[in-house]
């Protein structure tokens, strides 16, 4: 009986029985080892459901003391006149256990991550929270850690302990709010959840791990243990060169893409190829089309997949729909030895309402906002992120660092930026709160895009920060220490809408439209810009970027044709959706797949050549790339003939040695000896033209040119051409010296 009150020294019956119903939030004071009053040590373990608990010495494996049950639903206690290193050998009903007592281990954050945390400046947060396998006193296992600072008790549960919250009860380190255990003997890949009890005792739905780095494919919710080995990359040549790369002055034409859709396997259910078979299949694929990069649909894990990944829930954890973490990082390597990068959708703004996800994960708005009018997305029914908490800004920043760091992606294209920018997004009047000086714009949003960005260009000054931005927002891309936001790039949402309204209209109204095509000019050097025809134009019944065009089905292609030859002549980076190329009929969805069947029909295999031969000239000539972002590479060649709806761009690189001539008539009649002037007197050949018959067209545009000595458009040169019906061509002014600085020599593309 005395060892039994020894046992029990230090504790009363109410603490006791808070612990067995789960409800106690120091389990540390009860379990574990423990000393007396007499300098005797007492070892407390719950196990519920065991018949006999011995405590071992660690080192020699000697049994030290037979353990009591001194609770009748599984509180076991023993005494020991020394302090021991100890395991405990457990007998449950068919099987007995060996393993270290999870309560034997000291604190285990240090002092500096939990200031980190509270400071929201742990950048390395994913090594800090979440679930990390690691050694501890020769002890393997996995340290859980989460931020809770409102709930009254936290435990860690999963398949190792029967999903019950009463085994492992976490320590609370009160100082930043976070609960931590170390489980001895788990593994890599056990699934596990959070129980959390509220502040005011309610028990709360399992909640996944904000923190994971991995989790089961949806539906399934829970978060998985992922390795913490490092991936072994054969990307270096790939990542000194990036280092050394200047995004601006060089091509970047994107290929947006689903993962989930691009490619089903038909043969196999129509389901999604994983991470290995798109190296083998997407990779390849978008090389040859001549691409630079491949951006994928946010891939962080989301519940649901109709949301196409912008409502993610795992933000430092790659869909488990594809695969393993390791999966992607070798679908990223793979991409990076093809000469591709990777450009990864982003989401800041908002997560979803599930239960089990970020939605007062605690018992209260932790991650969002209390109020609606300032944490509640009417168009989208999700929740906002409270960028005035600084534990929040600092999940948000280390998600985004993650990638980059763990899976050496080379970008992040940030959704929904101008949603996080106005408070009043999307809202009536009288249903949004001013910020502190009666003003609309969100200052929490704007500081912290100026803190991520200079952050992530510290500490990768290689990687694109892109921003998807609606508005007329100032100085997006003006580094933030020149009082902008700091993004490299923007979506040029207003160029693409213009560009679009006009080519859906009949040609024979689009002369009244003429300024639809040439605004874009007016701002394109505000910002840094790329040019999108992205996911979003083709859904929700806006029809796919072909079907948009008017006419026959031949004048649809035509136009299809002429308006990509016209964007790849206009400056600015450029990004297409999957199927784009392929001139897919149909909306995209995302069950299902590109069409690609289509590629049997001329028509739509001659307009995927043609996204082919724009990317590879896109490439080859440095004047179709200095004027993306500088003024001094572009001029107006015709801009003011509405009346016959053509439009000619110049295009120089920066010694203004090469020229390129990117001329359009986006009517279907015929413009013979239509005369442009030029700049530079001599011989302009033809490199592209979107009528050529390898693209599908009549073949009715002109050749090669040499100027006469006629003005025209205010130049003292000028060329006579053919311009064929709905079509762009373009013609390479070259002065020979000039052309030892592009790939080929020889001044035109290998494959013509």
């Amino acid at each position: 009986m005395s060892d039994v009150a020894d046992i029990r020294s230090g504790m009363d019956a109410g603490s006791m029985q808070a612990l067995v119903e789960g409800r106690h939030g120091d389990p540390f004071s009860i379990l574990g080892m423990h000393q007396g009053v007499d300098g005797r040590y007492s070892v407390r373990a719950y196990l519920p459901g065991a018949l006999r608990v011995e405590i071992l010495d660690r080192d020699s494996d000697r049994a030290l003391a037979s353990a009591d049950l001194i609770h009748p639903a599984g509180l076991f206690g023993a005494t020991l006149a020394e302090r021991n290193a100890y395991y405990l050998r457990i007998q449950w009903p068919d099987a007995v256990q060996v393993t270290a007592d999870p309560y034997s281990f000291a604190p285990l954050l240090g002092d500096l991550d939990l200031h980190l945390i509270s400071q929201g400046t742990h950048y390395n947060l994913s090594k800090a929270l979440g679930a990390n396998p690691m050694t501890i006193d020769d002890v393997t296992g996995v340290r859980f850690a989460v931020w809770a600072p409102n709930a009254s008790r936290v435990s860690v549960v999963g398949d190792f302990n029967a999903w019950d919250g009463r085994r492992h009860p976490m320590r609370l380190r009160p100082q930043a709010g976070v609960w931590e255990i170390f489980l001895p003997h788990i593994t890599v890949g056990e699934r596990y959840k959070f129980e959390i009890v509220d502040r005011v005792g309610n028990l709360l739905p399992q909640k996944a791990d904000p923190v994971a780095r991995a989790a089961e494919p949806a539906p399934s919710t829970a978060s998985v243990v992922a390795s913490s080995e490092p991936f072994r990359w054969n990307d270096h040549t790939w990542m000194d060169n990036c280092r050394n790369a200047d995004h601006f002055a060089k091509a970047l034409s994107i290929y947006e893409v689903h993962a989930g859709s691009w490619l089903r396997d038909m043969e196999d259910g129509g389901r999604a190829l994983d991470w290995i078979e798109l190296s083998q299949r997407l990779i390849p694929y978008v090389s040859e089309m001549g691409f630079t990069h491949i951006e994928l649909l946010p891939i962080m894990e989301h519940p649901f997949g109709g949301s196409w990944g912008y409502q993610p829930l795992g933000l430092f954890a790659p869909t488990g729909r594809h695969g393993t973490p390791e999966d992607f990082a070798y679908f990223v390597d793979r991409c990076h030895q093809g000469r591709l990068g990777v450009i990864l959708d982003w989401v800041p703004a908002h997560f979803p309402t599930d239960v089990w996800g970020l939605a007062r994960f605690d018992g209260t708005a932790l991650y969002e906002h209390e109020d609606p009018r300032e944490g509640f997305h009417r168009d989208w029914n999700t929740l906002i992120y409270n960028l005035g908490r600084n534990e929040v800004k600092g999940f948000l920043i280390a998600s985004a660092l993650e990638w980059l760091d763990r899976y050496h992606v080379d970008g992040l294209r940030v959704d929904a930026v101008a949603s996080m920018l106005y408070r009043d997004y999307s809202r009536p009047e009288g249903e949004w709160i001013p910020n502190r000086y009666g003003g609309r714009e969100n200052l929490e949003a704007i500081e912290f895009f100026k803190h991520l960005n200079s952050i992530v260009h510290d500490r990768f000054p290689y990687a694109l920060m892109i921003a998807e931005e609606s508005t007329a927002f100032p100085s997006i891309t003006k580094p933030a220490a020149e009082g902008g936001l700091g993004f490299d790039m923007k979506w040029n949402m207003g160029w693409m809408h213009d560009t679009l309204h006009y080519m859906s209209d009949d040609p024979v109204y689009r002369k009244y439209h003429h300024g639809s095509m040439t605004f874009g000019m007016i701002y394109a050097y505000s910002e840094r810009f790329i040019l999108p025809f992205s996911h979003d134009e083709v859904v929700h019944g806006k029809g796919s970027t072909l079907a948009k065009m008017p006419g026959n089905p031949s004048q649809r292609m035509a136009n299809l044709r002429a308006l990509f030859g016209f964007m790849w002549g206009h400056p600015g980076k450029k990004l297409l959706f999957m199927g784009d190329e392929i001139g897919q009929w149909s909306e995209w969805s995302h069950d299902s797949s590109v069409e690609w069947d289509l590629l049997d029909e001329p028509s739509h295999a001659g307009l995927q050549r043609l996204v082919r031969d724009l990317n590879r000239i896109y490439r080859h000539f440095p004047c179709l790339q200095h004027g993306d972002t500088v003024p001094d590479g572009f001029e107006w060649a015709v801009a003011d003939d509405a009346e016959q709806s053509v439009f000619g761009m110049l295009r120089f690189d920066a010694g203004r040695r090469l020229a390129i001539l990117v001329i359009s008539n986006f009517t279907p009649i015929f413009r013979g000896g239509y005369r442009v002037g030029v700049p530079f007197p001599g011989l302009w050949r033809r490199i592209l033209d979107t009528d050529d018959s390898v693209y599908g067209g009549a073949g009715l545009g002109s050749g090669d040119r040499l100027t006469d000595d006629l003005s025209a458009h205010e130049r003292r040169q000028s060329l006579l051409l053919d311009l064929a019906p709905l079509s762009t061509a373009m013609f390479l002014f070259e002065d020979g010296e000039a052309m030892t600085e592009v790939s080929d020599p020889e001044g035109l593309p290998s494959w013509k």
